[in-house]
């Protein structure tokens, strides 16, 4: 039951707590709230869609998670909440369902709907939400929209319906957008210069499929859109075969038309905002996206297992990196936690808790320097998060492993002769979730005006990094980023004089327009990455150079050779240790002149200087 304060302002918290009986309800005047799980199993399921100013936000994310379970034939009863225009979409379960089920189902949910608050679903011991008849704190009470409350007190729905349930959205968790990597392998571009990746064109999968000819223009059109996007671009499409159904194609309506109060109006004939620079921009996205993403399940039958396997070992390291959200406020801290969110990445990324990871590449993925990564892998290493599998040897970079207690259980549990096995495609899912989730936070920390001297730093960064478009209160970005109140307000402050945030009645949210270039011009550190960016790749280039010469200092040599191939020049027969640029550059003693490959390597038309330039 929630508690009053002294002047008799309810508040949102629930403390105490009574036994009601079906015979004797005495239900309290106050909001109050049921359990939704017993002895870490549970038997109801509450999807909390928070309004928080956006009330067709939470209406969609409801309409959608009630179309979902009833795809697969699960009753069910939506209601409003409160005045605050808040959704809860009920289930009871005939049959009890364990927490770790539960919370991979709340995960993939939250990837299709956003305003879903994953707390009652992700907290057996105290997730908790107020049922139908309820009174809400700022007046009315809980009111049943659709559905039957015979469903919640005779219940129905099994474990294996729960199943389908979490198959299903494993199915769509693509339906949001990963950012794209700051590295890329180049693609190649068709014949009116859109990207593409090769291979022989496929159907659509049924998922996209069934979007394309979902109605886009009563549902979150954008979401639709991109799930159309990804199967074609995975489905080797071109542009210009998904360019010709958008005048047709009800799952297009996107790019046809955009949101206009309660309905929709066409998009303009040219410009940023036109059907055509619509559809370009998100296939771009698209193909960057799964191009960038490792192949699904595919043939394949134990991956699911070990993707849910690192997806859950991620998962606990990410919540209780924010449980711990202090320690990554002072000093080296907040470039601690972007250099463990990229390890967690990569190792999503590889389904292994084991990889390579030099300074360079994490700090290009994290828009920290070099240095900064080096020690922040040993602040890392040294409390525990992670440690050193292999030394760095010669061109290889260090190993190190998320999981250094070798805690990552990689069984699928399917010989067990109890229980159902996994959902098909929920560690699949929950991976790709984390992925896009971590990828995207990573981006909006990833630029100039977040570096360092100057700038507004790494911290400023990360609490950007966690506000969205949907309002969160100072108190929640309070304990997302571990600071108290008073410091996260003067840091908001700070970012919202450039623009980057937004107070608004509801909470602080990130604007539509992104200004971060604008703030970076206007500190005078734009450009700082891209000069990174140029930097290290002539050092991995001159370390390249002179690992190439040692190579082929102590290799044997071929009879007959008359002298090494000069820049430039190729050989039949190369020797081992070759390098496009020739002989290193060597001082009187013999030892290797690094001012003179430097100025090799940065002569106008080398093969470094080109590459630079194409990117």
């Amino acid at each position: 039951m929630a508690v009053a304060d002294a002047y008799g302002q309810v508040l949102n918290a629930y403390t105490s707590i009574r036994r009601v009986s079906a015979d004797q309800p005495d239900l309290p005047d106050l909001p109050w709230a049921v359990y939704l799980a017993d002895g870490g199993r549970f038997h109801l399921l509450a999807f909390d869609l928070d309004a928080k100013g956006d009330v067709e936000r939470a209406e969609r994310d409801a309409g959608t998670v009630s179309e979902l379970l009833t795809a697969v034939g699960i009753e069910h009863v939506v209601c409003a909440s409160g005045p605050s225009g808040g959704r809860h979409v009920w289930v009871a379960l005939a049959e009890s369902v364990e927490a770790a089920t539960v919370a991979s189902m709340a995960h993939l949910a939250k990837a299709l709907c956003p305003s879903l608050d994953l707390s009652p679903l992700t907290n057996p011991a105290t997730g908790c939400v107020r049922p139908p008849g309820a009174p809400h704190r700022d007046g009315g009470v809980s009111t049943v929209l659709t559905g039957r409350l015979d469903a919640l007190t005779t219940p129905a729905t099994t474990t294996a319906d729960v199943h389908a349930f979490i198959e299903r959205l494993a199915q769509l968790v693509g339906a949001e957008p990963a950012a794209v990597p700051a590295t890329r392998t180049p693609l190649p571009l068709d014949d009116q210069g859109h990207l593409y990746l090769p291979g022989t064109r496929r159907a659509l999968p049924a998922a996209s499929a069934a979007a394309l000819e979902e109605d886009a223009g009563a549902g979150d059109a954008s979401a639709i859109l991109w799930r159309v996007l990804i199967g074609a671009a995975s489905a080797r499409w071109r542009y210009g075969d998904v360019a010709a159904l958008v005048s047709t194609a009800p799952g297009l309506e996107h790019a046809r038309t955009t949101r206009a109060g309660a309905g929709r109006r066409s998009r303009p004939a040219v410009g940023e905002a036109s059907a055509a620079a619509t559809l370009r921009r998100q296939w771009k996205k698209a193909v960057w996206h799964v191009a960038s993403s490792a192949p699904a399940i595919g043939t394949d039958p134990t991956f699911d297992a070990r993707a849910g396997a690192m997806a859950t070992h991620v998962q606990e390291i990410q919540d209780r990196a924010d449980a711990a959200a202090g320690r990554w406020t002072t000093r080296g801290g907040p470039a601690d936690r972007r250099v463990l969110d990229v390890l967690c990445v990569l190792a999503l990324q590889a389904v292994t808790a084991e990889l390579e990871a030099d300074t360079r590449r994490l700090a290009l993925l994290t828009g920290i320097g070099r240095e900064t990564a080096r020690t922040a892998l040993l602040r890392l290493a040294t409390d525990g998060w992670i440690s050193q599998t292999r030394a760095a040897e010669g061109p290889h970079g260090a190993h190190w492993t998320i999981d250094p207690q070798s805690v990552i259980h990689t069984g699928d549990g399917t010989g067990r002769s109890q229980g159902l096995p996994r959902p098909l495609g929920a560690g699949a899912g929950q991976r790709s979730v984390l992925i896009t989730q971590l990828t995207v936070r990573l981006s909006a920390a990833q630029h100039d005006v977040f570096t360092y001297a100057g700038s507004l730093g790494h911290h400023l960064g990360n609490l950007f990094s966690r506000t969205s478009a949907l309002p969160q209160t100072l108190e929640e970005l309070a304990r997302a980023v571990g600071g108290t109140p008073a410091q996260t307000l003067r840091d908001l402050d700070r970012l919202a004089q450039h623009g980057l945030v937004h107070a608004g009645v509801d909470g602080w949210t990130r604007p539509s327009v992104d200004r971060r270039r604008a703030a970076a011009l206007a500190l005078g550190v734009a450009g700082r990455l891209a000069e990174r960016v140029v930097r290290y790749r002539l050092e991995r280039e001159l370390w390249a150079w002179w690992q190439a010469e040692q190579t082929w200092m102590s290799a044997p040599r071929r009879t007959g050779a008359s002298r090494r191939a000069g820049y430039g020049q190729l050989s039949l027969l190369p020797d081992e240790g070759t390098s496009i640029y020739g002989a290193h550059p060597r001082r009187l003693d013999g030892r290797a002149d690094y001012r003179v490959a430097r100025r090799v390597l940065t002569a106008k038309g080398t093969p470094l200087v080109q590459i630079i330039a194409a990117a």
